[in-house]
């Protein structure tokens, strides 16, 4: 099988299949031997990608700071009989939809903003997985709603960006934490710094570190399914 990680515009690297998790995970292990027990713990490094565009970008919006049982009852009631999930077609849902889906109105006013933007040709959530990441980032958090975790997930898991590392979340701060016995979980700004060791394949090693997490405190904690 060929695999689809290759340069793209900037430089871009891009992970489409199990193997490109692979072949990140091979040479995360000869970049930072650390890793080594940590892959043995986590067990397989899950590849978790989905389809570029509003769906993707509103499924991880939805998820946030909610179980996944309530994220997925949520997302059912939210999806049309075909089960395709449109910016247009959410913009044609009457006003109090969001209350009958179990959203929250901060959510729903951020779906609306994105899905106006993306129907109107503003943001063009396909065309941004292409571009640096440093610039995709820009252009999603411009949009009100749209904080630097969402971003920096939707960049990973829709757009497949190798290099990306969401140094802001919880479950990684505590992952890695735990797996280097400090006596503090890293936040953000140390993570990060801590993290650019892994680089050109960090969002490989935050799927590897979600793993774990799942693995050792018995909870999945990635942001998307």
């Amino acid at each position: 099988m060929d695999s689809a990680f290759e340069p793209l515009r900037g430089n871009v690297q891009i992970i489409r299949n199990e193997d490109d998790v692979r072949q990140g995970l091979e040479a995360l292990l000869r970049l930072d031997p650390r890793l080594a027990p940590i892959a043995a713990d986590a067990g397989p490094v899950p590849l978790r990608l989905r389809e570029p565009g509003f769906a993707g970008l509103a499924h991880i919006i939805v998820s946030q700071m909610v179980s996944r049982a309530s994220a997925d009852a949520i997302w059912r009631r939210m999806l049309p009989a075909d089960g395709l999930l449109t910016a247009e077609g959410y913009m044609l849902l009457h006003a109090e939809a969001w209350r009958e889906f179990g959203l929250s109105r901060a959510k729903a006013e951020t779906l609306s903003r994105i899905a106006e933007a993306v129907a109107s040709g503003r943001l063009d959530l396909s065309g941004l997985c292409l571009k640096p990441p440093g610039e995709a980032l820009g252009e999603l958090t411009a949009l009100k709603g749209i904080g630097p975790w969402t971003a920096e997930v939707y960049l990973m898991f829709c757009g497949g960006h190798a290099d990306v590392f969401p140094a802001g979340d919880v479950a990684l701060q505590n992952a890695v934490g735990t797996a280097f016995g400090l006596a503090a979980r890293p936040q953000a700004k140390a993570l990060a710094e801590l993290s650019e060791v892994w680089s050109p394949w960090r969002s490989v090693a935050a799927r590897l570190f979600w793993a774990y997490y799942a693995t050792k405190m018995r909870r999945d904690m990635v942001p998307i399914g």
